[in-house]
């Protein structure tokens, strides 16, 4: 028996990646977060299979569902949207399976970052203009920022940045970002429930987004990128694909 932890994707049931779909098509049981994952997602599992929305269950009690699997020895697919890579609480649920001798694997799924600059027709790091990307947060009440990965440090570098779970603070994010060094006229761009019917996209500067996003009602569920990269023009041409590369090109 073997718990499956899938990245889902950024909502777009055909984001899911191959693998991922193929093993849900062939789990008996299922868990996934239903207030963030379409529910023709699940049209995959296999018929008479047992789907259950981890979205009012607690930590203990999904570990229960899971063990209830793991003794009549049905595989689990474990829905995560996303990536499990990036904030799915996946590490505080493998650190229970492991304690009960529970074997997992995690299936790696399309970020909300990647589908989001997609949806923006973005290139995250362009040539002499970005070339790092910082992928973070705020703090919450549910969970704190540790020491020194707070926006006004992280934001000193310049580079690109992709916020997840910061739009209900914008206000604050923006004048942290601007007290860390990222000018008013710094570009950024929004993208709400990427991928999904309901996708909502905002572009504008540090100086109005903030305004945007509340005439818009965009609280959650969102992607905000910040950083020159965005409206990035006369940037040199990559290396990769010169004229004087491919003369010393043999084939």
């Amino acid at each position: 028996m073997t718990v499956y932890f899938i990245g889902a994707g950024p909502g777009a049931a055909d984001l899911i990646t191959v693998r991922g779909q193929r093993i849900l098509q062939r789990c008996p049981v299922c868990l996934y977060a239903g207030s963030i994952m379409p529910r023709d997602l699940l049209d995959a599992c296999p018929p008479g299979a047992r789907i259950i929305d981890t979205g009012p269950l607690t930590l203990d009690a999904i570990i229960e569902e899971i063990s209830a699997a793991d003794a009549q020895g049905l595989d689990v697919a474990r829905l995560h949207s996303g990536d499990p890579s990036l904030y799915s609480a996946v590490a505080e649920q493998c650190r229970r399976l492991d304690t009960l001798g529970i074997g997992h694997e995690t299936v790696p799924g399309v970020p909300a970052f990647a589908a989001a600059a997609a949806t923006l027709g973005a290139e995250l790091t362009v040539p002499g203009i970005a070339q790092t990307v910082t992928i973070t947060r705020v703090s919450t009440l549910s969970t704190a920022m540790p020491a020194g990965e707070d926006l006004r440090t992280l934001a000193a570098p310049g580079a690109t940045l992709a916020l997840y779970l910061a739009a209900a603070q914008i206000d604050t994010v923006v004048a942290d970002l601007v007290a860390g060094g990222y000018p008013p006229d710094t570009p950024v761009a929004v993208v709400a429930y990427a991928s999904w019917p309901s996708e909502i996209i905002l572009r504008g500067t540090l100086a109005d987004i903030a305004a945007q996003m509340k005439d818009a009602g965009v609280t959650k569920t969102a992607v905000i990128f910040v950083g020159k990269a965005l409206a990035a023009e006369g940037f040199t041409d990559s290396y990769l694909y010169s004229a004087g590369r491919r003369r010393g090109v043999t084939h």
